[in-house]
């Protein structure tokens, strides 16, 4: 290889006395001058991207080493360009680089339009699913709007409570005697229900009686005494003193006569005391002691009777409702009052307001209101929670639709979805604008909206659109719905009689959900 490129190798050698390689190599096509110096270096640089076009394989730079000791003989001249023809290494081949990114921005476009052809594609599957799913019928439930009366009236909650709450307990001390009732039993007023032992009383009347006796027959020979006396006195045998003393005498008998009187009337009154009897038509509940055992008076509890026919209803309304229930009560005595049950569905009563309390409750702010309801049923018991609907009005032919089918657009509007034919035998639903008057409970008032009779969608309302065809079925009843007319709605107030607004579009079961007003 170093001597296809003039190199000196191993057999090359210089004279002895030579100081250096001669002055001229000649070499076909070039001419290589001796160097003064006493080394002359030449470097051939070459890139390894240039190796190719080479006839020779090296490092990126090799190194040619002249010493004047080192004899060259038929040394070929390498060719060496000039300065000025070298080229730097960020300029050499641009074709390859140009060739190379064009290589890179081609396979960088095919990516870019595979992901744009697949986001086209979904896009389009996605867009054929939404056009199929809207031309899907939507199943949803319907009824019919309705015109009929409707009550108007305020809510609270309410307790029920006995009319007459007693706690029966022993006016005497003694043993008690086995009882004359049965737990739970209904008690009318004087009925005998327990009996302590009589005995001790009975005697103590008898001697009571007895000491009258004595009393009276003393008084009877006092009697006569004085009338001997005072004929004696008129025969001027006797003195006035005497006379005044027998007579003084006949006035005691006459004070213990009355005295025994009194006593026979407190031993009959404990005797009568003996047998408890019940002082109210009721119901008599668990006995709070067990026959055999000795009772003291006035401390012992024997057993509680509730008077449940008629039964009581305690509710309460706040402050700023409580001046149209005066008005209304003022004016007309009977405000007719319905019991309903804890989902506020079905209708367990009915009354009448008797009372409102004559002062207002400041920690809360409400005024407690007394209802009555004979209950001749017995649906009502003690302690039992209740919705009260206090009724102030009926209005007649009232459109009426479910508060479920009220909707509230972006814009705060209200509507209903309404169900039409669409010509070809489908349904179709479409948006009907309304305009509430107040909501009761489960049942919306409007002053405008959809002609009675017209359906009106409860359930699915979510995936409507206009002229979105739809599957019709009928609204499922719920078990003890309120009849029409009474008590259907829910109240004006909330819980306490509050008003408020609702969000429409919710069905209010629970008691105590506020109305719409507008």
């Amino acid at each position: 290889m170093s001597a296809d490129l003039g190199l000196p190798s191993a057999n090359d050698s210089f004279a002895p006395g030579d100081t250096g390689p001669p002055e001229t190599f000649q070499n076909p096509g070039s001419s290589f001058k001796k160097s003064n110096a006493a080394t002359k270096t030449l470097q051939y640089h070459a890139s390894s991207r240039n190796r190719s076009r080479r006839d020779f394989v090296s490092n990126d730079r090799w190194m040619i080493d002249w010493k004047p000791d080192m004899p060259i003989q038929n040394a070929t001249e390498p060719y060496l360009p000039k300065t000025s023809e070298s080229q730097p290494p960020g300029k050499r081949n641009p074709w390859i680089r140009a060739v190379v990114y064009l290589v890179l921005a081609a396979a960088v476009g095919l990516i870019v339009w595979r992901v744009y052809q697949n986001k086209q594609k979904t896009a389009a599957n996605t867009a054929n699913q939404a056009a199929a799913l809207l031309s899907r019928p939507v199943p949803v439930q319907v009824v019919p709007a309705e015109q009929k009366p409707m009550p108007i009236y305020l809510t609270g909650l309410g307790t029920v409570t006995p009319y007459y709450t007693v706690t029966v307990k022993a006016r005497v001390s003694g043993e008690l005697l086995p009882v004359k009732f049965t737990e739970g039993q209904d008690v009318k007023q004087g009925e005998t229900i327990m009996v302590i032992d009589p005995k001790p009383y009975q005697a103590a009347l008898d001697q009571a009686k007895g000491t009258l006796a004595h009393d009276q027959a003393l008084l009877k020979n006092a009697q006569a005494e004085f009338s001997r006396y005072k004929a004696l006195y008129a025969a001027g045998v006797v003195s006035k003193e005497t006379l005044d003393a027998d007579q003084a005498q006949q006035g005691q008998y006459e004070g213990a006569i009355q005295s025994d009187n009194a006593a026979i009337e407190t031993a009959q009154l404990q005797l009568n005391w003996c047998y408890i009897q019940s002082p109210i038509d009721g119901k008599i509940g668990l006995r709070l002691i067990d026959p055999g055992n000795i009772i003291s008076a006035n401390s012992t509890n024997l057993v509680i009777i509730n008077q449940l026919k008629p039964i009581a209803v305690y509710f309460t309304l706040p402050e700023n409702l409580l001046p149209q229930v005066l008005k209304r009560l003022s004016t007309d005595k009977r405000i007719p009052v319905d019991a309903y049950d804890r989902s506020d569905l079905q209708q367990l009563a009915a009354g009448n307001l008797l009372t409102a309390d004559n002062q207002i409750d400041t920690t809360t702010g409400t005024d407690k209101l007394k209802a009555v309801f004979d209950n001749k049923d017995s649906v009502l018991f003690p302690n039992q929670f209740v919705n009260i609907h206090l009724i102030l009005e009926n209005r007649s032919n009232a459109l009426v639709v479910p508060s479920a089918a009220i909707q509230t657009g972006l814009n705060g509007s209200l509507f209903v979805w309404v169900v039409n034919d669409d010509g070809k035998g489908g349904q179709v639903s479409q948006m009907q604008p309304v305009k509430v008057a107040l909501a009761e409970g489960q049942n919306t008032i409007l002053d405008s909206g959809p002609q009675p009779g017209t359906r009106v969608v409860i359930d699915g309302a979510d995936r409507l659109r206009p002229g979105q065809p739809v599957t019709v079925a009928a609204a499922r009843q719920h078990q003890g719905t309120p009849a029409s007319g009474q008590g259907t709605g829910q109240p004006v107030g909330s819980g306490t009689g509050q008003p408020g607004n609702a969000n429409p579009g919710q069905s209010k079961r629970n008691s105590g959900s506020t109305p719409r007003q507008q």
